[in-house]
């Protein structure tokens, strides 16, 4: 069992440094020498755990989609919410979910790996289609649509921030970003109930762990 744990933990450290690699140098220009001198391990530790850099690549991107920290709301709307606000306010916190997205938008990566975006769209359609059952949509809201907009809105916002000089927080960026969908979509009862706050995706998260 410890051996078990031991492994768990190696493999970890090394997608996340392999991750910090792809932030800073692109998936093009991160070589399996660069990781030995970052982690401290042989090339055949390496190897142990992953065969290659694209098996590292695909290990990064399998973290990608997860619904961390999302609780159960009264509105299955305000779960679509918290999940943009959480990825938000996680993505610069978290190197491995940097570099997927990172991945994501490399054309060579993209072309060899594809991406998690599909993912992300079912998850959130999943959310959407449940709110539309229980009334919390306009009629005319299409659940596939907007999870698909979403998704593609949500990454135009972050590569635009992160490559702005102003010093936007994407989390207030996002959030301005549902405070612009939600009026064409929410039924106008859940509308004004939802929390939209730049601050709820780290108010979340500090109420999964003090429930853990």
């Amino acid at each position: 069992m410890a051996r078990q744990e031991r492994a768990i933990r190696t493999r970890e450290s090394i997608l996340e440094a392999m991750a910090s690699l792809f932030i800073e140098v692109g998936y093009e220009a991160a070589t399996i020498a660069a990781l030995v001198e970052r982690t401290g391990l042989t090339r055949g530790a390496l190897y142990f755990h992953f065969p290659t850099k694209e098996a590292m690549a695909r290990g990064v991107l399998a973290r990608a989609v997860t619904r961390e920290g999302i609780l159960p709301q009264t509105y299955k709307l305000q779960e679509w919410v918290d999940l943009g606000l959480l990825l938000a306010h996680r993505l610069p916190r978290e190197p491995m979910l940097r570099a997927a997205v990172q991945l994501s938008v490399d054309p060579k990566a993209r072309s060899l790996f594809g991406t998690r975006w599909p993912d992300w769209i079912d998850v959130g359609q999943d959310l959407l289609e449940e709110a539309k059952e229980r009334g919390e949509l306009q009629p005319h809201a299409v659940p596939a649509e907007i999870a698909r907009l979403a998704v593609g809105a949500w990454t135009g916002v972050q590569l635009v921030t992160e490559a702005l000089p102003d010093g936007l927080g994407l989390s207030e960026e996002i959030a301005r970003l549902y405070q612009l969908i939600l009026p064409n979509v929410a039924s106008i009862g859940v509308l004004a109930k939802l929390d939209t706050s730049p601050y709820r995706g780290a108010r979340l998260l500090e109420a999964e762990e003090y429930s853990a």
